[in-house]
């Protein structure tokens, strides 16, 4: 086998919870719209410490990253995707436990290449591990390219949502 034909095995991906050494990465993907951060903000702000140490505080709240080049243990490599996992019990559809997926986000150098599949994959596969018989996710009405993502991996746009700023 030549070497140009020769396979270069692909990087491990690792999908697990986010830690604070993660926060600026993830803040990153999140500054590709401007309403959520500010891209501007060269200093991991306050608000952001303290929202990010609630959602590690609460065992309902995740945010979880998808890392590429990672070892073992996942604590090294390149943050390539995140989203941010609720859990809610409810009484609708039989009292069945549901996640609310927010923030999903793939750097935009790599969308396209399969990342988002996985992100979302493996997101259900927690969610299912812990009870979860439905998703529901929010996306910006704008994001016109990721509704038809969504809908490629079989969610329903069977909703609409409203926001009132308080």
């Amino acid at each position: 086998m030549s070497a140009a034909s020769e396979s270069v095995p692909a990087p491990a991906l690792v999908f697990r919870p986010a830690t604070r050494a993660d926060l600026p990465a993830v803040l990153a993907l999140l500054a590709d719209e401007e309403s959520v951060v500010d891209p501007a903000a060269v200093v991991v702000a306050e608000a952001y410490e303290r929202a990010f140490a609630a959602i590690e505080s609460d065992p309902r709240n995740e945010m979880l990253v998808l890392v590429e080049g990672a070892g073992d243990r996942g604590d090294d490599g390149t943050v390539v995707g995140c989203l941010q996992a609720t859990y809610i019990p409810g009484l609708g559809k039989g009292g069945v436990e549901r996640a609310l997926i927010e923030a999903v986000r793939v750097r935009a150098d790599r969308r396209g290449g399969g990342l988002g599949r996985v992100l979302m994959e493996r997101a259900a596969a927690r969610a299912r591990a812990r009870g979860c018989e439905l998703i529901q996710l929010t996306s910006n009405k704008r994001r016109e390219d990721a509704h038809r993502f969504y809908v490629a991996l079989g969610y329903a746009n069977s909703h609409e949502g409203f926001k009132l700023t308080l």
